[in-house]
This record gives structure tokens, sequence and C-alpha cells, in this order.
């Protein structure tokens, strides 16, 4: 954290700008003093890498230089007050355009304006507001297709947009086709290098996919996604990855849908736990009480649908949990992004994956390049991995919790590819794997019990790793059919419990 520039406002609250960001400020200045007027710029710093103190310092100094007025746009209130916020800290006086505000007769008081931009759009629409004298245009979040309904109000103007992913929220409307050119800024890794982001430790739990269905926005539907992650397994696997990686750390949920939501609340809290549950449906009471509550609660957590993916900061966030699968890039970068902020002594955070998302986009951290999706967002989005070879290349691995109770392990290399090989090249019968692996689970139970009934509820335990197996087997033998993998899921266990009779 070398070269910082500070800025003390009228009211003298000082406001530092790092190194990189005074670099991308250089970068963005040099772009308005050679290109048009009516230029659009887009920016792109990740999560957490100060954006907002950025184009607010963008805005000091082009009120200053140019003698005109601002307009920033976004898509939320939250954004629209803390923004106002640090603007007032960089000593700029601007007013916010809420659905109060009906026409501007005191616009001559103001240098610079926040508007929600539908309240903008409806009032320019409807010819009750003229703002006059406006030079700059800033788009916060501007991956969102709503602003662009605005452009035609601003012909003449330079508009920046500003955003963490700068591929379009809708794969039918690329961000090329409104901006033209791109500037990135520091990547997640250097940040974090530097000392600005926290680091991930992502962990990824094995997920089948297969009953998810896409919608016309690309990304998978709510129905299906609460079909899946509202069942009893799926809660069972979120309470049992929470224990493992997350008791008792600030943990935030993301769920797509609000029934899933529900059901997590209801899951953590039959377990014990202090857990909410926040929707775009509470109200704003209960949303400013719930924030309040969880900023002040060491080990709260906080189940939610989509509401806290922008708009929302709370540094002492130390875990995530992405309990939903998603094949939007961007919703994966602002989901994550929400633990990376650094507060006190936290330098790193929990990510637990439950959507195989991680393997879909790549690890959080891994540069991305930009440019090249903001080119080429068809290319991209055509060539994201599928559900279906995701699957086939996971690996299970027993988590450290579940090794403690399997000490005495014998043979704990087990794989069923290599088994399913080793059967077909003895010529037997390919279900011969199958036997081999209920045998060593088999040893490994009565290996860690004292009798029959510690045996019986120790074998409930590996059922992630049965269910595994089977998939892996089913892959060699070419049947993937849900009804064979629920049969064969059945009579694995049954083999499995008939296995401790007369061990003991």
């Amino acid at each position: 954290m070398s070269d910082t520039l500070e800025i003390t406002s009228k009211k003298e609250s000082k406001k530092r700008l790092y190194d990189y960001q005074l670099a991308d400020l250089k970068r963005i200045f040099d772009v308005f003093d050679s290109a048009p007027d009516n230029y659009n710029l887009l920016y792109q710093l990740p999560t957490g890498g100060g954006k907002t103190v950025i184009f607010s310092e963008i805005v000091r100094q082009y009120i200053k230089k140019h003698q005109k007025k601002v307009v920033i746009l976004t898509h939320r209130i939250e954004l629209c007050k803390q923004t106002s916020k640090v603007l007032h800290g960089f000593g700029v006086n601007n007013k916010i355009i809420n659905s109060k505000v009906k026409e501007l007769p005191d616009q001559d008081q103001y240098e610079c304006f926040v508007a929600m931009v539908e309240t903008l759009n409806n009032r320019l629409n409807d010819g009750k507001l003229n703002l006059e004298d406006i030079g700059l245009v800033i788009i916060d979040e501007a991956h969102y297709n709503s602003f662009r309904k605005l452009f035609k109000f601003f012909d003449n103007c330079f508009i920046l947009g500003v955003t963490a992913t700068p591929l379009s929220s809708n794969i039918k409307l690329p961000m090329k086709d409104n901006y033209k050119e791109l500037i990135v800024g520091d990547n997640i890794s250097t940040l974090i290098k530097n000392g600005f982001l926290a680091s991930a430790e992502i962990y990824n739990y094995d997920v089948s996919l297969n009953t998810l269905k896409i919608g016309i926005n690309g990304d998978y539907t709510v129905k299906s996604s609460e079909a899946l992650y509202t069942n009893a397994a799926m809660q069972g696997k979120l309470l049992f990855a929470y224990e493992e990686l997350s008791k008792g750390k600030k943990t935030l949920i993301f769920n797509n849908g609000i029934n899933t939501s529900k059901e997590v609340y209801y899951t953590f809290k039959r377990a014990g736990y202090d857990i909410r549950h926040l929707d775009n449906t509470s109200s704003k009471q209960d949303r400013k009480e719930i924030l309040k509550w969880f900023k002040n609660t060491p080990n709260g957590i906080l189940t939610s649908v989509s509401i806290l993916t922008t708009g929302f900061d709370e540094p002492s966030v130390e875990s995530i949990i992405l309990n939903r699968a998603t094949r939007s890039l961007t919703l994966y970068f602002q989901m994550i992004g929400r633990g990376s902020r650094i507060f006190n002594d936290k330098s790193k955070f929990t990510v637990i994956d439950l959507g195989n998302n991680a393997v879909r986009f790549g690890p959080w951290s891994q540069p991305v390049d930009w440019q090249h999706i903001f080119k080429n967002p068809d290319f991209y989005l055509e060539n994201l991995r599928n559900d279906e070879d995701i699957e086939r290349e996971f690996v299970y691995r027993m988590p450290e919790s579940l090794r403690k109770r399997f000490k005495k392990n014998p043979n704990d290399d087990f794989d069923i590819k290599a088994e399913y090989k080793k059967v077909i090249r003895e010529g037997r019968k390919s279900m011969q794997a199958i036997e081999n692996s209920i045998a060593q689970h088999s040893e490994l139970v009565i290996a860690n019990s004292e009798d029959v009934f510690e045996a019986r509820e120790l074998a409930k335990l590996l059922h992630d790793d049965i269910c595994y197996r089977i998939k892996q087997y089913c892959y060699c033998i070419m049947n993937s059919t849900k009804n064979y993998k629920d049969w064969l899921l059945e009579e694995y266990t049954r083999k499995l419990r008939l296995s401790f009779n007369g061990k003991f």
C-alpha cells in the first residue's frame, strides 16, 4: 500500500486513494482528454477494489476542470445512499433523485445528482424533470441492462460505465454494443497479494445438477433450483458442510429461491443455530433490523435470495456459502466478493460451493481475460463447462471431520473406476466392482465400530462416498438413468448393513 492521495472534503473527512487507484484514474482521464465529449468508456475493477471511491474522485476532478455537472446512475436505493455519502466525503455537493423527487427547482445548488435508473427514466419521460448542463454520466454496476433506456437522454455526454464484471446480464445485449472501450484494473490475485482483499479458501462438494433446467436468461430456473435445494439430502449436505468448515463464523448463505432460503432457515434453527432469513419481500424495517443484527452477531448466519449480491457491504463476513448453482459469471463474483473485504486481522475467508460454480468458472482469484470476454461474450458463454463434464471429473475426498471417525482406515485409497477396469480385465461381471466396494466400506466401518449399532450409524456417514462411487460406476457402464442409480444405491446400502451381521 505505497503511494496514496488524501482528499480532504469541506467536512474534513479524509479519503485515501491507493497507488493502483491513482494509476487507473490517470488511464481514465487520458481517455477523457483524447476522446470525443460523447464517448462511452467502460472500467472494470473487482468487488472490494474501491470503484465508488475512484469514480467519486473522477467526479470531483471532472467538475473542477470542466465546470459541468455529473449524473450517477444506480439500480438500488442502497447504492444511491452509499454513493451520495462517499461523494460528500470528497467534497462533492450532490442530491439523490429518488421516488419522492418529482421536480428539481433547486438543481442550481448541486454539482452532482445520484439517481435510481427507473425513477430518473420516469421523470425524464414524463417531462417533469429537465437536467441541465450535464457533461458526465457514470453508471454503477454497468453490466445491468436497465441502464440502456437512459442513454438516449445523454447523447452528448461522456458516459463512464463501472463494473466488476464486464459481461452483460442479458446474453442478447452484449456490452460492446454500448461501450467503445474497456479499461481493466488490477485483478483479484494482485489485490490480494498487495493486501487490499482477503483470500478465499474454496471447498467444493459433489452435487448432481442434472435436474436443473436452464431458463431463457441463460441461468438455472428458480423452480428447478428450488426442487433440488429444498430436498432433505441437500439440506443435510448444507448443514454438514457448515458444521465442517464454517461453524462459529459469521456466515452468508446465497440461495436461488425464497422457499429454499426459508427451508435453510428452518434447518439451521432446528439444529440450534442463530440464523435469520432475508429476501426482496422483507419490509425495509425488517431488512434494517436483520442487517444490524448480522453486523453485531459474531457467529450470525444470514440466509438470503439475490438481495445481498450488490449494495451490501459487511466486511466482518468470514464465510460465504453458495447454496445454489449459477451460470452467471457476474453473480459468481458478486456472491464470493461479499466476503473479500479486509476487516481487522481478517486476511482470508471461507467459501463453501454447493453448486459446482468454482469448477464451472475457475477459482475466484484466478486472472480473467476481461478484454476477450468484453469483445467475444458469445464465445465465452458457449464454452462454459457443462455440468455432466464437471460431475464426471469430480473426485470425492472424505472431509476431515469424517476421517476422525474412521481413524482405523484399511484400504482408504479405493478407486471404483480402477476396480471396474480390473474386474473386466479378469473376465468377471462389472457388478463385482460394486461388491468389492461394499466389502471395502464394510471393513472400514467394522474396524471403527464397537458393535453393530455403532456400525450402522457410521455407515450412514458414508452416504456421499457411496453416491460418488455409484455415479462413477454408472459412467463406466454407460447407464446413468436415475431409476438405475436409485436402485443401486438402495441395494448397496442394504448389502452394507447386512455385512455387519455376525461380525461383532
